[in-house]
């Protein structure tokens, strides 16, 4: 099929697609983002789009990836966002495009810690072989683990995501089991009807398989494993790929790894000694790993480091030993067996290779010193990405905010990739205004919290309440509540109240709450209508300057770090922040900065030219007019 009909088949499916839709509408930055898509997979070349609020890129992806005939990976960044696709748009896709004669074979595949594994709720069902890890159960666990077997025997799938209640963490641990712990389908008696493996022969007999970003790195790590093969990766949300890649083809060890290896292990082998021995390893490495919290280390490591990762190996070492010479002819025994052994054999893995990190790697501690994590992450993700992706596939990758140096951050090919932006289609001039505050005083003076307070209070009432003030620190968050809360006529939610999803629920049903969130917040937050009409940012959300990776990858920079790292990063921060005020084309509102530094700092116009296009005002009593006639719509 040649580009023009490629293109041309995509766009008639889609029209036929999106002609179903309830008030469909024609979007031109939809049908382009379409056009390009399947341009880029006829010609085998990488695309970087990026596509606003409201453009439909969804189906702009899926549709031309699906006309094309190749097999499609779709690796999003959430699982939320991957439950959207199974739930809503690939079963709509899959009846529009078969009454075009179109057969879409889809499937999500998760890690194997989101399905109910069959062996380990047997195994809890036979006393006689659990009876210790019963014994310490609590009468609720052990409920819930009842209720959760009866919904095995009707779940298709036994994802935990189809639950319509939420087990607590110690029942859906006793019913599952992670990667580094499963012994796989052919050793295992419950293989051939285990959930995990059941997704996996859905994957294999499907054009368009849906993953997280994060499994996605674990199979590139894992050199290309995992995942069935394909011809296409989209990657959705991909402002994250660099950050996750970091994570998942990189070694973290934390001290409760330790916790959990001598749980598994304490499930089959009776010997309190050699398990206490593995368990206690936990404030081994606590007590290492504190002192360097947040900071990165030198190579080789500190002597305090290296001689707890060697302490590691003498234990793994005896223990691994110690559940090899057990010899059982129980089955469910045997399972237990081969997955202290795996798990065992994992972590030692992630020991050894600590202890010989390479130059192109960046050692450092990470979490808090309560609960410190050793990371060692990859200098440049660019390679790995390129070895596994990029010479393998043809990649895909969109966002709504996409940073300037995502290409050159993730190692893409110059003469092999295309970048478009195709816009949104709401009418932001007329529906947003940018409001920088100009004459607050810089976010480093000790005057910067009490005039945002201040800032804060007048919006608030302007508005009515309809705000999400978003901050950059949780000090600055909590300062600004006891400042305004008393102050406004309409209550305040903070992130500190209650879970995410039951957050925005609540701050979504009432017009005049407000609601205070940090960083976590400023993506993933859908409220459109006229709960949200101000959304304000205390400060332009530069990464941390010790951040020990980045400052790694500064260094190599050199001059030219602020304007690759930092700058983009804030830059696409600042614009998904500001992407929560306007979802539909009937929404209107303000979007208010607090930090001067956007109305007066030498990069001020690379971060402006990142947001959508809003009217800019600096003065407040133009906003709170707009606002009070917001009140009135």
């Amino acid at each position: 099929m040649s580009d023009s009909h490629s293109s041309a088949a995509a766009l008639a499916a889609l029209d036929a697609v999106t002609a179903a839709l309830p008030a469909a509408e024609q979007r031109p930055g939809q049908r382009q983002m379409a056009k390009q898509v399947a341009a880029a997979i006829e010609q085998g070349r990488h695309l970087v789009v990026q596509a606003g609020t409201g453009t439909g890129k969804t189906l702009a992806y899926l549709v031309p990836a699906i006309v094309s005939g190749k097999r499609t990976v779709v690796a999003t960044a959430t699982k939320a966002l991957q439950d959207q696709l199974a739930t809503k748009d690939l079963p709509f896709l899959t009846e529009q495009l078969g009454r075009q004669g179109i057969e879409v074979e889809w499937a999500v595949l998760k890690g194997r810690s989101n399905y109910l594994c069959l062996q380990r709720l047997r195994e809890t069902n036979n006393p006689a072989q659990a009876q210790l890890e019963l014994d310490e159960m609590s009468a609720t666990t052990k409920l819930e683990i009842k209720k959760l077997g009866e919904w095995a025997v009707a779940s298709d799938t036994g994802d935990q995501a189809e639950l319509d209640w939420n087990p607590s963490d110690t029942s859906w641990r006793a019913v599952s089991v992670g990667s580094d712990e499963c012994p796989g389908a052919d050793r295992c008696p419950m293989g051939h009807e285990c959930f995990a493996e059941l997704a996996r022969r859905r994957a294999q007999a499907a054009n368009v398989i849906v993953v997280n970003t994060h499994l996605y790195g674990l199979h590139v790590g894992s050199g290309g494993v995992i995942l069935p093969e394909h011809d296409v990766t989209i990657f959705d949300e991909s402002q994250v790929l660099e950050d996750t890649m970091s994570d998942t083809v990189g070694v973290q060890i934390a001290p409760g790894r330790f916790v959990t290896v001598g749980s598994t292990v304490r499930r089959f082998l009776e010997d309190p000694q050699l398990v206490g021995a593995i368990t206690d390893l936990a404030s081994v490495f606590r007590d290492a790993l504190s002192p360097f919290t947040g900071q990165r280390l030198t190579a080789p490591l500190p002597d305090p480091i290296v001689e707890a990762l060697h302490e590691a190996q003498l234990r793994l070492t005896r223990i691994g030993e110690a559940v090899q010479k057990i010899e059982t002819g129980v089955e469910d025994a045997q399972q237990r067996k081969l997955r202290a052994q795996r798990i065992i054999t994992r972590t030692m893995e992630s020991v050894e290779a600590a202890l010989v990190a390479s130059d192109g790697t960046v050692p450092f501690v990470s979490g808090s010193r309560d609960n410190p994590r050793l990371e060692i992450a990859p200098l440049d993700v660019g390679p790995t990405l390129d070895a596994g992706v990029w010479q393998q596939h043809t990649a895909i990758l969109t966002s709504a905010t996409i940073p300037s140096s995502l290409s050159r951050r993730v190692g893409l090919p110059k003469t092999n990739t295309t970048e478009v932006d195709v816009g949104s289609p709401f009418d932001y001039d007329s529906q947003a205004m940018l409001y920088c505050a100009m004459h607050l005083p810089p976010p480093k003076s000790p005057k910067f919290r009490p005039a945002v307070a201040e800032e804060l209070i007048a919006l608030i009432e302007a508005a009515g309440g309809r705000t999400l003030a978003l901050f950059t620190s949780w000090a600055a968050m909590d300062d600004a509540v006891e400042a305004v809360r008393g102050k406004v006529s309409v209550p305040i939610l903070t992130q500190r109240d209650l879970p995410k999803p039951a957050l925005v629920k609540q701050f979504a049903e009432s017009v005049e709450t407000c609601l205070f969130a940090t960083t976590g917040m400023f993506q993933g937050v859908d409220v459109p209508g006229s709960t949200l009409s101000l959304v304000v940012i205390d400060k332009l959300p530069f990464p941390r300057p010790d951040d020990p990776l980045l400052s790694a990858r500064r260094e190599k920079l050199g001059p030219n770090a602020f304007a690759e790292i930092d700058l983009p990063r804030a830059a696409t921060m600042l614009a998904q922040a500001s992407g929560r005020l306007i979802r539909n084309a009937t929404d209107r509102g303000v979007v208010a900065v607090l930090d001067s530094r956007l109305g007066s700092a030498r990069y001020r116009w690379e971060i402006v030219k990142a947001l959508p296009p809003m009217k800019r005002t600096r003065d407040r009593t133009e906003v709170e007019t707009f606002l009070r006639s917001l009140r009135d719509e």
